[in-house]
């Protein structure tokens, strides 16, 4: 499915040139020749591995979602439209005032604050802010650290280059807040886990569920044209039904229209086909049900998908840490079709950047979750003719 040679070469010329980068940082920080730099993979020096790590761990080099699949779910739980489910939920953390700090239910926050309190995971790592409004992944192990990083920011974190760089055995296990493309590459890390040490060490990966991100470049140069200050920028959250992304700073909230912000959007965002972070143990995203939004803003969506993701919800349940209630049938099929939306129009935009059905870039168009949603755009077309 893919070339014989996967290294560095084949990485910018199939991956980076091709508009496909993610920004994940899987390819970063396992050897000297690549860096993330200011939201940019940038390659310092070219490389004569003729396999590298750098193409093998990416998530938009080739794979096998089939074995990927078998090695990480039970096969009853999978779902062509979101993956793997074994319970599907609205959630919140029991602690108002973590719900106040952090995004929407703050169950993200909760469930990594109960991993470290009970020894399931020693360090988390997150996404961090730093002074130039950019995004970096951080090792954490601290309560009030790990609030004070909670909520969305909108643009990309290398989170996966994190990883790579700041895991050592003195970390101990580590749990993993991800995006769909950094949960995918570091589930290809499991798959080939000879290839990475520190692989064993990940013993939790939180999913949250992502439509898009921003290029930070685009977005800080929008935010300054509207005269917003980039440090005074304490959260920001799109409100359900509305047009508009809201800035919540320390002069107030501000917005600003969805359709300037999409103009930000990474290209490399328009061929992923993930949007609930089908690769984790755990997702989580905005509630979604009606009424006030007020209320609605208070829950999350969460999908338990492996049985150490299950554990640890059920343990949160038990400690009083987060109110789950089951969710209404109607809202996992809205669910399901906002997502198998994402994925028929990435399977577009792919066969119209490669220019034949045949070539699907990092797909395999005889996986199965692709298959089907290929097959019925090739029928649409053929009784539109």
């Amino acid at each position: 499915m893919g070339a014989k040679v996967k290294n560095q070469k084949f990485l910018k010329r199939n991956v980076l040139d091709e508009g496909l980068c993610t920004g994940c940082g899987a390819c970063a920080s396992l050897c000297p020749y690549q860096v993330i730099y200011h939201d940019r993979t940038v390659q310092l020096h070219q490389c004569d591995l003729e396999n590298g790590k750098c193409y093998a761990f990416c998530p938009r080099t080739p794979t096998d979602f089939a074995v990927l699949r078998e090695l990480l779910f039970e096969q009853d739980d999978l779902t062509p439209e979101i993956g793997a489910v074994k319970g599907y939920y609205f959630s919140q953390a029991t602690d108002p005032e973590l719900r106040k700090r952090a995004q929407h239910g703050a169950t993200v926050t909760a469930l990594l604050e109960l991993a470290l309190a009970e020894g399931l995971i020693d360090s988390a790592i997150v996404s961090s802010r730093d002074q130039e409004f950019m995004q970096n992944g951080a090792i954490v192990n601290d309560r009030g650290v790990l609030r004070k990083n909670a909520g969305s920011k909108f643009t990309v974190s290398p989170t996966v280059a994190a990883f790579n760089q700041l895991v050592t055995e003195d970390q101990g296990n580590i749990g993993v807040v991800a995006t769909p493309c950094q949960a995918l590459a570091l589930a290809k890390m499991k798959l080939l886990k000879e290839d990475n040490r520190r692989i064993d060490q990940l013993k939790l990966v939180v999913g949250l569920y992502c439509g898009w991100t921003l290029s930070a470049e685009k977005y800080t140069k929008l935010l300054l044209e509207k005269n917003i200050d980039l440090q005074s920028i304490i959260g920001m959250d799109i409100p359900a039904g509305k047009s508009i992304l809201e800035l919540y700073t320390s002069d107030g909230v501000k917005a600003v229209p969805v359709d300037e912000v999409q103009n930000c959007i990474r290209d490399a965002c328009l061929y992923c086909m993930d949007s609930t972070a089908e690769y984790a143990d755990v997702s989580v995203g905005s509630a979604r049900f009606a009424g006030d939004w007020e209320e609605v803003r208070q829950w999350n969506q969460l999908i338990v998908r492996t049985r150490k993701g299950k554990e640890l919800v059920d343990l949160a349940v038990r400690k009083g840490v987060l109110e789950v209630r089951e969710a209404p049938v109607e809202s996992l099929k809205e669910l399901k079709v906002a997502a198998v939306k994402k994925k028929k129009e990435a399977l577009k935009n792919i066969v119209r950047t490669s220019g034949s059905i045949k070539n699907l870039l990092y797909l395999d168009g005889r996986d199965p979750a692709v298959l089907k949603y290929l097959t019925e755009e090739i029928s649409k077309k053929k009784k539109g003719k």
